[in-house]
């Protein structure tokens, strides 16, 4: 059986009967391990909840995730503090970023976006994944990942995660020349759009993920989001690559592995 590692999934917001039963059908799915990403406080402190419930199949990330209001300037700061606090818990930082689908909804019905004050938060984010060094989990499509780019750059951070990528072929390259890695979910077996960027990433730099319990559609339609989809995302990638599943799956996992310094 071939053994996979979902590298973003939001295990809280899983309905408590569902993730249990979820979790006991990870081994007859190879699946191994999986990063717990985080949306704010409470759903930091609920992730290392379950890490401490399920140790070795369940490694949190702390962030506050972008596509939301920002709180006061005082709660963030008891977050950031918080994260320090619990840095030897944690994977990684993450998950964070700038607000791409809620800005341009916004501006879309002639709404005014004010995304200064995003970046500033994740420029926090990316100071406080060198600081504790750490790697950062990424929320940065289409423009914003070049904005997310220059806050790496510019901290010297090398070690960046940008999941469920979209942006243009300039942007793709400069992500691969800086040696940052992506992740595919399983809209790879259905948009051609994903497929594309599949065809011409490092191998060496790619993770598979799910991002439950976000939903899919093609052969996902109507189905709950569940960690043993990871094997369509691999036996996908496989193919656009001309290599075994069994080999992809190996180099998907390693990767991983050795990205997030998992045990």
């Amino acid at each position: 059986m071939n053994r996979y590692i979902d590298a973003h999934i939001h295990l809280d917001l899983y309905e408590e009967r569902v993730l249990s039963e979820m979790l006991g059908e990870l081994p007859e799915c190879g699946v191994e391990k999986m990063i717990a990403v985080s949306r704010h406080q409470a759903s930091c402190e609920r992730n290392l909840e379950l890490a401490k419930q399920f140790p070795g199949l369940v490694r949190p990330a702390f962030g506050f995730h972008p596509e939301q209001p920002l709180p006061p300037e005082a709660e963030m700061e008891r977050l950031l503090e918080w994260i320090r606090r619990h840095a030897e818990d944690m994977a990684a930082i993450g998950e964070v970023g700038l607000p791409y689908y809620s800005r341009t909804e916004a501006q879309a019905k002639g709404h005014t976006f004010h995304l200064e004050p995003y970046i500033t938060l994740l420029e926090s984010f990316v100071k406080l994944a060198g600081e504790l060094r750490k790697p950062i989990v990424l929320h940065a499509v289409y423009e914003d990942a070049d904005i997310a780019c220059d806050l790496l750059e510019k901290h010297n951070i090398k070690k960046a995660h940008f999941h469920w990528f979209k942006g243009s072929d300039k942007t793709v390259r400069r992500m691969i020349d800086n040696g940052y890695s992506v992740s595919f979910t399983p809209d790879i077996v259905y948009e051609p759009e994903i497929q594309q960027l599949a065809a011409v990433y490092p191998l060496g730099r790619v993770m598979a993920e799910t991002d439950g319990p976000w939903p899919f559609e093609g052969p996902f339609q109507g189905s709950m989001t569940h960690p043993r989809m990871l094997a369509a995302v691999v036996d996908k990638l496989a193919s656009i690559r001309g290599i075994s599943p069994g080999e992809a799956a190996d180099i998907v996992r390693d990767h991983t592995v050795d990205f997030y310094n998992l045990t």
